[in-house]
């Protein structure tokens, strides 16, 4: 199994022009001119606070528990992708071998393997969104900035990838760009919104933390905030109804406030 995995490797690394869409990534580690395992990597001065704030959360013998935060520390400082040195740098930091940071980075899609763009577009095109019209924004996607599902424009600014649900339904279809959700979207807001990009400026995340770009707030409808105006208040609730220790039984829906 093992020589079989080493063979593919030696054929994907021997191949001239090697070039594999970001859906297509192998599990194994592939050289590449800026991916090696004799290159450098190492965190800088403030994300090494970080790196002592992570692990100072978990018992000494135990600091493999920080692998996840980390790769996504050292994923966010090498510009939204982990080299192979990134990883045995973890690794070294939590006192694990190699291998065991490679399993974790190849099974969560979290971590980008190879390198992305400024801007990583992930477009949601599962049932609701698909449904909402996913793949139009997808082709608007493609056509305005001349790349394919997987791919990144020449100018390093976007890499495109067709991901399963990111959990923004009620607001279909929708993209996570990096950290951060544009949903409501048509074509018209999705040009403006890659425009925004290239200008350097996108556009602010809104009150609660995702930007719907058709104006509505959050998760609201049509007609705005329809409910839930005023803070509801909890049910009474008598404080000493167990203070003797008893329950009766026939009665506890009605202690409990239900």
């Amino acid at each position: 199994m093992l020589s079989s995995i080493a063979r593919t490797s030696r054929r994907f690394a021997a191949t001239k022009n090697f070039s594999v869409r970001l859906q297509h990534t192998p599990s194994f580690h592939v050289d590449t001119a800026d991916n090696t395992t004799s290159q450098y990597f190492d965190f800088n001065e403030e994300n090494y606070g970080r790196v002592k704030l992570v692990l100072s959360k978990y018992p000494a013998n135990y600091k493999q528990s920080g692998i996840i935060p980390l790769l996504d520390l050292a994923q966010r400082q090498n510009g939204g992708w982990l080299p192979v040195a990134a990883m045995d740098k973890v690794a070294q930091i939590c006192g694990v071998k190699p291998s065991r940071v490679y399993e974790v980075a190849s099974f969560y899609t979290m971590f980008n393997r190879q390198k992305v763009g400024k801007y990583f577009i992930q477009l949601c095109g599962t049932t609701p969104c698909m449904i909402c019209g996913s793949e139009d924004i997808k082709q608007t996607i493609e056509k305005h900035l001349g790349i394919k599902n997987g791919q990144t424009t020449d100018d390093g600014l976007f890499t495109l990838l067709e991901v399963e649900c990111l959990g923004a339904c009620a607001n279909a279809p929708m993209v996570q760009l990096n950290d951060d959700y544009y949903e409501c979207l048509t074509n018209d807001t999705m040009v403006q919104l890659l425009e925004s990009c290239k200008a350097g400026n996108p556009p602010k995340m809104g009150k609660w933390g995702s930007l719907p770009m058709n104006g509505q707030v959050s998760c609201e409808g049509p007609l705005g905030k329809t409910s839930l105006f005023a803070e509801p208040l909890p049910p009474k609730v008598d404080p000493d109804r167990f203070k003797e220790g008893k329950v009766d039984p026939a009665s506890v829906k009605k202690h409990m406030a239900y």
